[in-house]
C-alpha cells in the first residue's frame, strides 16, 4: 500500500497534496540539496555519475532522456537510530512517504550492535515513480558488552528527542484527521523531517564520554553522541560502477579499494554493487564536562563555551551504487554459496576476494538473460506486446511463457533489485569507521539468531517484515497475470 494505515488496517483518505509518491520525491530533492550543502563531495559523486552515465549511453547510441524517470531521481540513504521509540516513529514518517519495511538485516554477523530493515516503496507503480529507500538500523543495547557503557548510552538516548513537536503533531493529524491536512502542512512535513537527517557539528556529550563510547564501538558513539540521526550517505545510481570507481580515483577522492557485491565484468548484472569514498573527518565541538554551578545564565554559558573541547568524528561518506536484477531464492542460494566459498578460498590462498569470486562466478553463475530466466535464477517483469493476442489464438487455454516469448506475444525485462546485501553494507560501514580499515579483510559469514532478533524487530514495528524475495515474486506473478488477461489465456506457466 502507498499510504499510512490506521490501527484498524484501513488507509486514511489523504488530500491530493499528500500523495505519497509526490511527497517522497519532494523529500528526496530537499534531502539531496541539504546533503550537497553539508558534504560538497556528494556533489562531486553526482557529477561523476552524470558523466559516466552519459558516456555509457553515448556508446549505446542514446542519451539520458532514454533512461527511466526513476533512474534520474534514484537515491538511497542510511540512518542509525538509538531507541525502539525512535524506530517506531520513523516508521510512521516513512509510511507517509509511501515507504514500508522490507527485509531484515542483522549486522551482528559482522560485529556491529545493530539490526534493521530497509524502508522503501513496494508496488510497481510507486517504484517507477521514485524508488527512494533508507537503510535504517537501530542500536541493540543488549549487544554492548560493557555494563557502564550500556548504561551511559541508554541514559543519553532517553534524553534525546529526534522529532519536533510540529512533526509529531502532523503524524498524529494524518492518523486522526487526514482530511484536514493542507498543502502548507505538507511543506511543514518536509521541513521538519529534514531536521532528523541534518548533521550537527556540536555533540551532546563531553569529549571524554564520546571517546569512551567510541572505544566500545564507533557505531555506538555515532548514534548516541549527536542530537540528530544524521544521514551518513546519500547514494546515486550509476550505469557503470567500475567506471565510476576509476573516475573517483582520477579525481583524487579517497575511494574505497574494492567494490562490494557480485564480481564485475558480467553482461547480466545481478543484485547490487557499491563503492564509496571514505568517511570525512569532521570537526566537532563537545560540551563541557563540568561547568560552574554558580553565576548568571550568561556567565555560565560563557564558561561552557570557553571550556568546550573540539575533536573530530568520522561517519559521513559518499557512495555510488549499480543495481542489477533481483534474483530468486534459487539464484540467491547460488550467490550465497559462491560468496561463502569465495571468502574461504581467498583466505586460504591469500588472494583478493574479487579475483576469486570473478573466477567462480564465471564458471557457475550464468551470464545470459535467457538462461537465467529458464533456470529460474532471476525474476522478470512480463508484458504483452501490441497485437500479441492475435499471435496466441491457436495456442489453447494454457501455455508456457517461453512459447509466448518465442511467438513475440510477450516481452520481458529483469526486475531491478531494490534492496541491500548485509555483507556488502557491513563492508562499506567498516571502511568508514575511522580506524584505517578498508572493510575488505576479516570477511566472515557467521550464523546469527535471525529468527529471534527478526521477531523482536517485527514486534517493535508492529508488523511482519516481508522478505524482499517474496515481493519480487509477487511483482513477477502480477505481471504474468496481466499478460493472461491481455492475451485471453487462462494460465501461463514459467520455465522454472
Amino acid at each position: 500500500m502507498s499510504a499510512p494505515t490506521k490501527q484498524n488496517g484501513t488507509a486514511p483518505c489523504l488530500p491530493p497534496s499528500w500523495d505519497p509518491d509526490h511527497l517522497r520525491t519532494r523529500f528526496v530533492s530537499a534531502l539531496s540539496a541539504m546533503y550537497r550543502a553539508e558534504v560538497p563531495l556528494y556533489g562531486s559523486l553526482v557529477d561523476i555519475v552524470r558523466d559516466v552515465d552519459a558516456s555509457v549511453l553515448a556508446a549505446r547510441g542514446s542519451s539520458s532522456s532514454s533512461l527511466p524517470v526513476r533512474h534520474q531521481l534514484e537515491r538511497h540513504g542510511a540512518i542509525r537510530l538509538g531507541t525502539e521509540a525512535e524506530m517506531r516513529t520513523i516508521a510512521r514518517l516513512f509510511s507517509l512517504l509511501g515507504m514500508h519495511p522490507v527485509g531484515y538485516y542483522d549486522l551482528k554477523m559482522v560485529g556491529f550492535p545493530l539490526h534493521g530493515t530497509a524502508f522503501r516503496p513496494t508496488t510497481a507503480k510507486a517504484l517507477s515513480a521514485n524508488p527512494f529507500r533508507v537503510f535504517t538500523t537501530v542500536l541493540r543495547a543488549d549487544l554492548i558488552a560493557s555494563p557502564s557503557v550500556r548504561k551511559t548510552a541508554t541514559s543519553l538516548l532517553a534524553q534525546r528527542e529526534l522529532f519536533s513537536p510540529r512533526l509529531r503533531a502532523l503524524l498524529a493529524q494524518t492518523e486522526t484527521a487526514p482530511s484536514t491536512l493542507t498543502p502548507a502542512d505538507a511543506d511543514d512535513l518536509i521541513i521538519e523531517s529534514l531536521r532528523i537527517f541534518k548533521w550537527h557539528s556540536r555533540a551532546t556529550v563531553p569529549l571524554e564520554t564520546y571517546l569512551a563510547l567510541k572505544r566500545e564501538h564507533p557505531m555506538v558513539a555515532d548514534i548516541v553522541c549527536f542530537p540528530s540521526a544524521h544521514i551518513n550517505h546519500l547514494t546515486p545510481r550509476t550505469l557503470d560502477i567500475d567506471a565510476a570507481q576509476a573516475a573517483m580515483i582520477a579525481r583524487g577522492l579517497p575511494a574505497k579499494e574494492c567494490i562490494e557485491g557480485p564480481p564485475g565484468g558480467r553482461k547480466c548484472e545481478i543484485l547490487l554493487r557499491q563503492t564509496s569514498f571514505k568517511a570525512l573527518e569532521e570537526r566537532v565541538v563537545f560540551v563541557d564536562e563540568s561547568s560552574s554551578s554558580s553565576g548568571s545564565e550568561g556567565e555560565e554559558n560563557g564558561a561552557r563555551k570557553a571550556k568546550a573541547k573540539t575533536g573530530t568524528h568520522t561517519a559521513r561518506f559518499g557512495e555510488i551504487e549499480q543495481r542489477g536484477a533481483a534474483v530468486t531464492r534459487k539464484g540467491r542460494e547460488l550467490y550465497d554459496r559462491l560468496l561463502a566459498g569465495g571468502i574461504g578460498k581467498a583466505a586460504e590462498e591469500g588472494r583478493e576476494l574479487a579475483e576469486v569470486l570473478g573466477e567462480m562466478f564465471q564458471k557457475e553463475y550464468p551470464d545470459e538473460w535467457d538462461e537465467l530466466r529458464v533456470r529460474g535464477l532471476v525474476y522478470f517483469r512480463y508484458r504483452d506486446v501490441e497485437g500479441g493476442r492475435g499471435k496466441v489464438t491457436a495456442l489453447g487455454g494454457e501455455v508456457d511463457m517461453e512459447t509466448l516469448l518465442e511467438a513475440g506475444a510477450v516481452e520481458c525485462e529483469p526486475i531491478t533489485y531494490e534492496d541491500f546485501l548485509p555483507l556488502s553494507a557491513a563492508g562499506i560501514f567498516a571502511s568508514n569507521l575511522g580506524d584505517g580499515s578498508d572493510g575488505s579483510t576479516e570477511r566472515k559469514l557467521q550464523k546469527t539468531e535471525q529468527g529471534r532478533s527478526r521477531a523482536e524487530l517485527e514486534a517493535l514495528l508492529g508488523c511482519e517484515i516481508p522478505s524482499e524475495i517474496d515481493l519480487y515474486e509477487k511483482l513477477q506473478t502480477e505481471s504474468v497475470k496481466e499478460c493472461e488477461e491481455a492475451l485471453g489465456i487462462s494460465g501461463i506457466t514459467l520455465a522454472a
